[in-house]
């Protein structure tokens, strides 16, 4: 089953965690707008990909049953200290290095992932940083106000209503897709929005007009996955629902078959059911959070409700067959 996974940060770690388990055909799509920590610096000192969610998509690939392998765990390695290296990953920096190496973000993350020892592929939105710039109500009376970057947008105390995806490289274009990313949507057997950051992890992905069209296009099955709380500032009051609303507004092409929810993270199933419905698709509510650590999926319990919506029996698992 070949399964491509887009998003970024912790929730893109999830759904790749929890693929993992399902099959070895795994390909991340990550977003490349963020602007803050050890990424902002990198991408800001020189002008490559912020690396970050993409190191979190190889490390999520790369990690072993039994803890990880030592080199997947130094590549999560962050300096401590004073001085300059301090806040930075090991893995943001030897990315950076392989990307200014080889000229090529793509080649410098296949060859991380050989490094590493994945069998799936990590590639970038884009090869291109990218800026994210939001339209957000309540800061002023009455107004709309305008904020730019990715971590002012998922800071801000304000209620985001819309995106847009800029190059800063190439003013007044739209943001190019990557070509091996748009590839991997359009060959594969299901492909999976979310869970993470809604507006500046998930939604960018549809901003990209060679991804966009791909999504719409593939005959992959299309996935859903849906936070389990929302986030202050970037979906604060929102419902399971809301969630849904808001991918259509900035997809309205965009049809999905299946919503997967965590049972307790929805007040009103019913509502889900009807969105999820209006988008061509069908909600899967299950107890997929993890009882340890408030606001995390639970992997395993979330790979058993992937293969429940997918129609996949014990014995496709065993067997690595498509039904």
């Amino acid at each position: 089953m070949r399964a491509v996974a887009l998003g970024g940060g912790h929730g893109l770690h999830a759904t790749l965690t929890a693929l993992r388990r399902i099959t070895a055909e795994v390909t991340a799509v990550v977003t490349v707008a963020d602007d803050g920590g050890s990424s902002g610096r990198l991408r800001r000192e020189l002008g490559l990909l912020p690396p970050g969610d993409l190191r979190q998509a190889l490390a999520a690939l790369a990690a072993a049953e039994d803890g990880g392998t030592l080199w997947a765990e130094v590549f999560q390695h962050r300096f401590g200290g004073t001085g300059a290296l301090t806040g930075h990953a090991v893995g943001n920096l030897l990315l950076a290095g392989l990307f200014e190496v080889l000229g090529d973000p793509v080649a410098g993350l296949d060859e991380a992932a050989r490094l590493l020892g994945i069998t799936g592929r990590v590639l970038p939105m884009s090869t291109e940083p990218l800026e994210i710039e939001a339209e957000v109500t309540g800061l002023e009376n009455g107004k709309v106000s305008r904020i730019h970057g990715q971590v002012a947008v998922a800071s801000t105390p304000g209620q985001v209503r819309r995106i847009t995806l800029r190059s800063p490289a190439r003013a007044g274009q739209p943001p190019r897709a990557c070509a091996d990313a748009v590839d991997a949507v359009l060959s594969a057997d299901v492909v999976f929005l979310g869970p993470g950051s809604w507006f500046t992890s998930v939604l960018p992905h549809l901003l990209v007009p060679g991804l966009a069209d791909a999504l719409v296009r593939t005959a992959a099955t299309k996935v859903v996955i849906l936070n389990l709380v929302p986030q202050p500032g970037e979906t604060a009051g929102f419902s399971p629902e809301r969630h849904l609303d808001v991918l259509f507004e900035h997809a309205p092409q965009l049809r999905v078959d299946a919503v997967i929810a965590d049972r307790d993270s929805v007040p009103t199933p019913a509502r889900l059911r009807r969105a999820a419905a209006e988008l061509g698709g069908r909600a899967h509510l299950a107890t997929i959070a993890d009882p340890g650590v408030a606001g995390r999926h639970d992997p395993d319990a979330l790979a058993g409700c992937v293969r429940e919506a997918l129609g996949l029996t014990e014995s496709d698992r065993e067997g690595n067959q498509w039904p």
